[in-house]
């Protein structure tokens, strides 16, 4: 259980908070709840990751080539088929407007709504001993105020803030020294980019660069085979461009292996050049083309995205000065209460070691800002659900077969190919699967992986079979709607104690 604070709990303190993500503002939405007043400092764009440079204008594009692919390769009879004219920069522009739009209205309204929250501009670190004492106010706010809790904590203005006074650089070059009496840091990931010879003299995209590219590639050769690698790739591949994809291991490599298998296999079916296990040796750039050297050979191609994982932006905070404990790559290491290793530090997103996604980063700042103002909210992710939105899409949620078995359960799982359900046979689609896995004497369902169109529709029914500790029989014996893809839940379940091919239609 997880109690939120009373309505004015937090009055009185002063929570500084460094980003502007999604972490961030649900974090202080739910901290000025509670009476708190909020700083939040941000060196870049309002909003972070997710709605400029990641889920919104990604999604966008995903669609706009998902449209052109059924134009072109729809399958029915009877329907012309026809390959869409793409204006790329007119796809650009509407995309664009539509992530400004979403920016003015989720976050930019809400500093100008919200009284108690206070955006400072530039770069923050945390102060080190010396800068603290000489700062003469460096137990104040942002507006140079001492604040109520420094007093409360007998923390008289001048003296040491142990880890509490953050030096802000603005753009102009000028420093501003804020106190407060909590601190979180939310302040994100950028694209991790790997030391291969060559690579970094050249005009190479990032994903930011992809999305907002006015031009399609010819030939667009993909360095990566997570999420970012697999989404992008399909998208141009579908708008026209010839797309090579190498990953360095499998696709998805840290999920069920049938996963990453069947998905190499849909996306070289429409065309792509996928390898896999394979590594890039060195990368130099004619004024035209990449050359990219693999093995004894060398490869060619107008554009190269590099989509091979994310880093912290926690370089320039000193977090080793306030005590603050990373791992190897920066990475925050957090609890479930999102503390870190000092107690009024807290952190939240994708900064941190728990799954970049937008929806965790937004769960966890809003229950970090619970326990800052004198909650206790702790953020279970044993049912989070995943989606990569490819197409088919990926989705899973709980654990896999391997993992299980690696926390010691004896698991059992059942694989439901998608041409034994009628919604996939009525659409002419019956790429993929649908597999669950259960604990084998009691039953107890543990977790599903999905590759099916509209997989993330799918994912969260299992994501609540979870929460409710539902068996497979339990799961089996439901109600679902036909004709639905989510129907085949109910079929995957079945088939642990039936043949699903000898019941009739829509058996119960």
């Amino acid at each position: 259980m997880s109690a939120a604070p009373k309505t004015g709990q937090g009055a009185g303190l002063h929570v500084a908070i460094v980003g502007s993500g999604s972490a961030a503002f649900a974090a202080a939405i739910r901290a000025t709840e509670a009476g708190a007043r909020v700083t939040i400092i941000e060196a870049g764009t309002i909003g972070g990751t997710c709605v400029n440079v990641g889920c919104v204008p990604s999604k966008i594009f995903i669609r706009a080539a998902h449209v052109a692919h059924l134009a072109a390769t729809h399958p029915f009879n009877g329907l012309e088929r026809h390959t869409l004219r793409v204006e790329r920069a007119r796809l650009v522009a509407q995309q664009q407007a539509r992530v400004e739009e979403l920016r003015r209205a989720k976050y930019e309204d809400i500093l100008e709504t919200r009284p108690g929250i206070n955006l400072v501009r530039g770069r923050a670190r945390f102060a080190d001993r010396t800068e603290a004492r000489a700062a003469g106010h460096d137990c104040m706010d942002a507006g140079g105020r001492a604040t109520p809790g420094a007093v409360a904590e007998g923390r008289p203005a001048g003296g040491f803030a142990d880890a509490r006074t953050l030096i802000v650089v603005r753009p102009d070059g000028s420093e501003q020294r804020i106190d407060a009496d909590r601190v979180l840091i939310a302040t994100g990931r950028r694209p991790a980019i790997p030391a291969v010879s060559g690579l970094a003299g050249t005009p190479y995209w990032t994903s930011t660069d992809a999305l907002a590219a006015e031009a399609l590639p010819e030939h667009l050769i993909v360095y990566g085979g997570s999420v970012v690698a697999v989404e992008l790739a399909q998208a141009f591949q579908r708008l026209g461009s010839k797309v090579t994809l190498i990953a360095r291991t499998s696709l998805l490599s840290k999920e069920d292996p049938a996963l990453g298998e069947g998905l190499r296999q849909i996306l070289e079916d429409e065309g792509m050049h996928v390898l896999t296990h394979t590594e890039i040796q060195g990368v130099r750039h004619d004024g035209e083309n990449f050359l990219l050297t693999i093995g004894n050979e060398t490869l060619s191609g107008d554009r190269l995205l590099v989509a091979t994982g994310r880093q912290p932006n926690t370089d320039g905070l000193d977090l080793a000065r306030a005590g603050v404990k990373t791992d190897a790559s920066g990475t925050i290491v957090v609890d479930a209460h999102l503390r870190t290793s000092v107690a009024h530090i807290y952190a939240a997103g994708d900064c941190t070691d728990q799954p970049q996604f937008v929806y965790v980063a937004a769960a966890a700042g809003t229950r970090a800002a619970t326990n800052m103002t004198g909650g206790d909210a702790a953020l279970d992710l044993a049912a989070m659900p995943a989606v990569v939105f490819t197409d088919p899409q990926v989705a899973t949620v709980g654990l896999s077969e391997a993992q299980a078995r690696a926390k010691g359960i004896d698991a059992d799982s059942r694989t439901l190919a998608l041409e034994n359900v009628p919604r996939a046979l009525a659409n002419f689609d019956t790429r993929g699967f649908i597999k669950l896995v259960a604990e084998k004497h009691s039953g107890r369902l543990l977790g599903a992986q999905v590759l099916a169109a509209e997989g993330g529709e799918i994912i969260q029914t299992v994501a609540l079979a979870l929460r409710a500790h539902f068996t497979i029989h339990d799961l089996a014996d439901q109600l679902f709607p036909y004709l639905t893809m989510v129907e085949g839940l109910k079929l995957a379940a079945q088939t642990f104690t039936k043949d699903v091919k000898q019941l009739s239609c829509c058996a119960g």
